[in-house]
């Protein structure tokens, strides 16, 4: 008897609902968010072509106990010509992705961090940066309106899809204090930097220089310059303060905009990062090259090197070798 009714319940179903009824002809990736009732998941498959017939979905889904209340959120793939038994099955058991990974790097403003951090979870760009703008937020964390960015470590981090975004800036702060761990913050007092000037100045050195074998050199060069009190003229922090960043070159005229970023006007440091720096140029300058140079021009070719001088009168043959080279290559 039992082994007639295990053979004669998915027929049932078949018949009453219509096993085939998923229509996708393409695996596809769906998203349930949290709260989802039945009907509002029904109408999103159909808005995704997944189903065409939201009726027999409820009363399918109903039939195998599937409520409003054991919906679990998460990220689906649907796979291509699947069933509609699989599918109600994977709601079920609540088979969607709820591991993801969040990757941050080359973001400039809070707004970049806000949306590349919640590309692949739940929480949206608009609510987490409402949360980062607050200034208790700031506060909380021992920040300010521009160094918040500083708390920002980038990497690839495993998270909740449905983390919430007080869970989720807990999750960085707590990323932040492990890479700023003992030796990190000895290294920043010794040079007489605070975290968020390493990071403020590690972002300078990232827009000079992609090669990294040469970070700890440029790094050598702003420190000097820190030192004897000059104006680092870091032609980065003015495409910043512009908010151009399709700019080759910079210009005179670039150099009067009214901005704190202008470190042809404003002297030490910018108020922040101009970009979220990697890990290795955060370390580029906690171990900066001690030298005598400062000054530094790009080289007259597309090596991305540079050619680095402890004069004025060194750095101005170097900067006429580079300009002619612009002009050369029709870059104004």
């Amino acid at each position: 008897m039992l082994g007639a009714g295990y053979y004669f319940y998915p027929k049932i179903e078949h018949y009453l609902y219509g096993i085939n009824a998923v229509k996708n002809q393409k695996s596809i990736e769906f998203y349930i968010p949290t709260g989802t009732t039945i009907s509002a998941l029904a109408d999103s498959l159909v808005a995704n072509n997944v189903i065409d017939k939201p009726e027999r979905f409820k009363k399918y889904g109903g039939f195998r106990n599937l409520k409003d209340r054991t919906v679990e959120p998460g990220k689906y793939i649907i796979s291509a010509n699947t069933t509609l038994h699989e599918l109600v099955n994977d709601l079920r058991k609540g088979n969607g992705e709820k591991e993801v990974q969040i990757t941050l790097n080359n973001t400039r403003t809070l707004e970049d961090i806000a949306n590349k951090i919640t590309e692949n979870i739940e929480v949206s760009s608009y609510d987490f940066l409402r949360l980062l703008n607050r200034q208790e937020t700031q506060n909380k964390y021992g920040f300010d309106s521009e160094t918040i960015r500083t708390l920002f470590i980038p990497n690839t981090y495993n998270v909740w899809w449905d983390v919430s975004k007080e869970e989720l800036l807990a999750r960085m702060a707590k990323e932040y204090k492990r890479f700023w761990n003992s030796e990190r913050i000895a290294k920043a007092k010794q040079i007489g930097l605070s975290q968020s000037e390493v990071s403020t100045l590690a972002s300078i050195v990232y827009s000079e220089t992609k090669k990294a074998d040469e970070a700890t050199k440029v790094a050598g060069v702003y420190m000097n310059r820190l030192k004897k009190s000059m104006l680092l003229q870091a032609d980065p922090t003015l495409v910043y303060a512009i908010g151009d960043f399709s700019i080759r070159r910079v210009l005179n005229k670039h150099k009067l905009i009214d901005s704190p970023y202008n470190t042809y006007l404003n002297s030490g440091l910018p108020p922040g990062p101009i970009v979220t720096p990697p890990i290795s140029y955060l370390d580029a300058v906690l171990n900066y090259t001690k030298h005598d140079y400062i000054f530094f021009c790009a080289k007259p070719d597309y090596s991305g090197y540079h050619a680095f001088a402890k004069t004025n009168a060194q750095h101005n043959v170097n900067a006429r070798k580079y300009y002619a080279f612009l002009n050369k290559e029709g870059i104004r």
